[in-house]
Formats: C-alpha cells, structure tokens, sequence
C-alpha cells in the first residue's frame, strides 16, 4: 500500500474533513463569544462596567489560551479526532451551566473552565489539518474552517443578542448551547479518523521530547513572526468588538440593543474573506496576503474614526474581512513552517498567542476606552495593526511563501 500523501480537493473524504471542521468551528466559537453581544446587560445586571463585563470574553479566551499546548500533548497521546471530541463534549456541558451563574465571581470561573476544554479545536484542528490534505491545498482548506470558525463567533452573538432582548442575557447564552450540541454532532458524525497521524508514534521511534518541540517553534524566527500576528491582530479584533456596542449605544447613535446586535452581522465579511484568502495564497503566496489583509484591518479602522454610523458599518466591514483574511493565512502557515514533529506544538503556540492577545487586550484596551474614548482607543488599535505589518515584513520576507 502506498503512502498516504493527503486527501485531494474532490475526494469524499476531502469534503467531509472541511465539512466537519467548519461545523467543530461553529461548535467552538458559538460557545468563546456568546457573551459578547450580551455585555452591556452583563455590566447593568451585575454592576461590572465596560471592561469588567468584557472580562467574560477574556476569561474562556485566557482558559483557551492556557489549554492549547495541554491539548496539543493530549493529541499526541491519543489522536487528533478524540481529542476534539473530548474537549467539545465537556465545553458544551459547561456552557449548559454557565447561565445559572448568580454572581461574576462564579460566571468568569466558568467561562474559564469553558474556554479550557474548548482550545481542544484550535490546538489541533490545523495540526489534522496540515497532516491530513495535500500539502499544497493547506492554504485553502484552512481558510475552510476559519470561515467555520467566523459562523460560529456571529451565530453565537447573534443568537444570544436576540434572545437577550426578549428574555435577559442567561437565556439569550443558553440558546448557544443548543446550537453548539447539533454542530458538535454534525462535527463528530462526518470528520475522518486521522491517516496521516499516528498516537504515540513519535515517542515509539524515540522523537523528540515536548520540550524539544516547542524549543523547535520557539527559536524560529519566523514560527515567532506568526506568533506576533497572532497576539497583535486577534487583540485588536477582540477589543473592537468586545467595546463596539457600548459606543453606538450612547450618544450621537444612541441605537437600540436589537440594531447593535444586528452590527455582528459583519462577521459574514470573514466567512467571505477567510476561504478566498486561502485560495488566493494558493495563487499568489502566504505574506502578500498577510500583508494585504492587515493593511485592510488598518483601513478598517481609520474609517471608523468618522462620527457616522455608515462609517463605522463600513469600517467594521473591511476590518473584520481583513482580520479574518490575515488570521487564515497566518493559521494555515503555521504547522506548514514548523517542523514536522512539533506541528501540533506549533499550532498551539499560535492559539496561546492568539487568545492571550484576545484576553490581554480584550480587557486592558477597555480601561482605554473608557477613560479615553474612542478615538484614543481606535488610535491603540490602529497601532497594533501597524506593528503586526512591520513584523510580518521584516521577519517572513525570507520564509517561503508559496504553498508547494
């Protein structure tokens, strides 16, 4: 029997590996923000504030950001697939529980434990990814679960917005868990067992030991480059959405709960950007991507400084777009850089900065904007986009580019 090589673009296996993959997306990131769109009745109901509501997006981001590499070895140890499955499982418990919270203390220890078990996806879901498709349809196939995970974070804040309205914030997150239990069934009834990964092989023919292979990714330059946009971009991402709402709810907008939660609806333009974004790398290579999407983040946010609500609509557009466009390729390009042994490590090294960019900046940017304003903190966030860019420049111009 020959060597398996990777599933192909029109294969059966293919289609139920990007199907199954977007739908462990919708399961993961329906869970991560159903919060968000929620905060301002977080904060009046618990008497939070701004930055202390926000601290229940931070707070599964921080718990997904400390699993990731605890699940990359967990991966290790007894496959790929079982381990999404565990940690969507025990997420999906955990958020049934999470509305009947009486207090912040206990709602942000349960949001942690839920982010835990949800960094089981993104710890390895690219690892699979990268070892299970033709190496050269890497690029594209990634951009196939980013847009999944895209559905996700918007039907999650959609769903619970909604329902926020009519019933109160706990009911409007306990309707993400039902959406997230028929994706996490969808999710486990089509992704294929794993072929091009074996548990346990690595330690059966002496690989090298965990330490070895986060040294491997540490010591790049440019797995350290990736790492950076991770971290920058993702928390500048956060930020905007997670202190969105509290600004066009107060004057000169002054909008009512129901069109706020209607302004997630620019999620739709990742679903959009994050697939064509790993198409186009196929095509033109991984940084002229990177670099292009991140100049539209940038764009992005310069519009929304105008005081108009189309501005701001038409800002949050291309920053979302060019957020999740730079995100798909950076996350594709990760385990393909790393070295083959320390794939999934590196994968999880580029969730531990993703997310800890998200909860770092997730909270700190929010003392900004609520003792500086908007215009100060959309100068931060301007900022952050402008580092990610000289990064990437200067650090993976030498890196190759082109999926092979």
């Amino acid at each position: 029997m020959s060597e398996f090589s990777g599933h192909l673009p029109g294969s059966r296996d293919y289609r139920r590996l990007l199907v199954g993959l977007f739908f462990g997306g919708v399961a993961t990131f329906a869970q991560l923000y159903a919060t968000q769109a929620v905060l301002p009745a977080i904060a009046d109901d618990l008497s939070a504030g701004p930055a202390g509501a926000a601290l229940t997006v931070s707070a599964s981001t921080l718990g997904l950001a400390m699993a990731v590499i605890p699940w990359s070895l967990v991966a290790d140890r007894i496959g790929r697939v079982p381990a999404m499955a565990i940690g969507l499982i025990v997420a999906t418990v955990l958020g049934a529980v999470t509305p009947f919270a009486g207090d912040l203390g206990l709602l942000l220890t349960l949001r942690l434990l839920e982010g835990a078990a949800l960094g089981a996806v993104p710890a390895v879901a690219l690892a699979y990814l990268s070892e299970e498709v033709s190496p050269r349809y890497v690029a594209a196939a990634a951009g196939s679960y980013i847009a999944g995970t895209t559905v996700g974070g918007l039907s999650g804040r959609v769903a619970s917005g909604f329902v926020a309205e009519l019933a109160g914030w706990r009911l409007g997150v306990a309707s993400v868990v039902l959406l997230c239990v028929v994706a996490a069934v969808v999710f486990l009834g089509l992704v294929p067992a794993a072929r091009g990964f074996v548990p346990g092989r690595s330690r059966s023919v002496r690989g090298p030991s965990v330490r070895r292979r986060l040294a491997l990714n540490l010591r790049s330059p440019v797995q350290l480059a990736l790492y950076a946009q991770a971290f920058l971009l993702m928390g500048a991402f956060v930020a905007v959405y997670n202190y969105l709402g509290f600004h066009v709810a107060a004057p000169p907008f002054a909008l009512p709960p129901a069109v706020v939660t209607l302004l997630f609806l620019a999620y739709l333009a990742g679903t959009v950007s994050s697939p064509r974004a790993g198409a186009l790398a196929v095509r033109y290579g991984r940084l002229p991507l990177l670099l292009g999407s991140t100049g539209l983040m940038a764009a992005g946010v310069v519009v929304m400084f105008l005081p108009f609500i189309a501005a701001v609509i038409v800002g949050l557009l291309a920053f979302t777009a060019g957020f999740f466009g730079a995100h798909a390729v950076a996350s594709g390009w990760t385990p393909v850089a790393a070295d083959p042994e320390a794939r999934a490590q590196a994968s999880s090294l580029y969730y531990l900065g993703y997310y800890a960019g998200s909860s770092l900046f997730g909270w700190l940017l929010g003392l900004v904007f609520a003792s500086a304003g908007w215009a100060v903190f959309l100068t931060a966030v301007l900022g952050m986009c402008l580092v990610a860019l000289v990064i990437a420049w200067s650090a993976l111009r030498a890196a190759p580019s082109r999926p092979r």
